[in-house]
């Protein structure tokens, strides 16, 4: 997890998609890639995931490629096929969490409580998901976490242009997963050009 850690760290932003389309998946790699986000983080929440994160990964082996939103050990499965680099899941769930750990893949589970940190440290777990980053108290309650528990997050979830430099301050954070420099309506509508002016954008905010 240590060397997750360090390219997360140095990477500060994770996109996070959600595609369609898995024949996207080349041209909105080559936008991320050409304008210095050379990461994503595909979600399981379109069908087109796997074949995606596949597709990907084929064209640009040196990416940083996570699969999100997996909550069944099926899609655990199919991420490990598609060639994933990490799992992330929106919530703990302890099965997931044995089974990635069984396949030898890393797990960044969602939590958003002190209880729910404590369960991923119970199993081992020192880098976690803090979601939904906003509506669960933001900044200020990762400060809160940060002060009990020795682990590291990566907040998701209400994460903007706006506020990142605010949770990236904080020790804690690797790095924030956002949406707003991969919006679906550019993919959808194949605008390349103008999505990598937003991720363009997002790199230079944290650099």
């Amino acid at each position: 997890m240590s060397n997750l850690n360090d390219k997360l760290a140095a990477l500060k932003v994770i996109p996070v998609i959600a595609i369609k389309d898995a024949e996207d998946a080349i041209p909105l790699g080559k936008a991320l890639v050409d304008n210095g986000m050379p990461c994503a983080e595909i979600t399981f929440r379109t069908e087109a995931a796997a074949d995606a994160i596949r597709n990907m990964r084929k064209e640009f082996p040196e990416m940083l490629i996570g699969a999100g939103t997996v909550l069944t050990k099926e899609q655990v499965d199919e991420a490990i096929d598609a060639g994933v680099d990490f799992i992330v899941s929106p919530g703990f769930n302890p099965t997931t969490v044995k089974y990635c750990q069984e396949k030898g893949v890393a797990i960044v589970p969602g939590v958003n409580n002190p209880s729910l940190v404590e369960q991923a440290m119970e199993m081992g777990l020192r880098t976690l998901k803090f979601f939904p980053a906003e509506p669960s108290g933001g900044v200020s309650m990762l400060k809160a976490l940060t002060a009990v528990y020795p682990v590291k997050f990566m907040p998701t979830g209400g994460v903007s242009l706006g506020n990142i430099d605010d949770y990236l301050a904080l020790p804690s954070v690797l790095a924030c997963g956002g949406t707003w420099m991969v919006p679906g309506d550019l993919i959808d509508n194949k605008q390349w050009d103008e999505l990598g002016l937003l991720v363009k954008d997002a790199v230079a905010k944290v650099q």
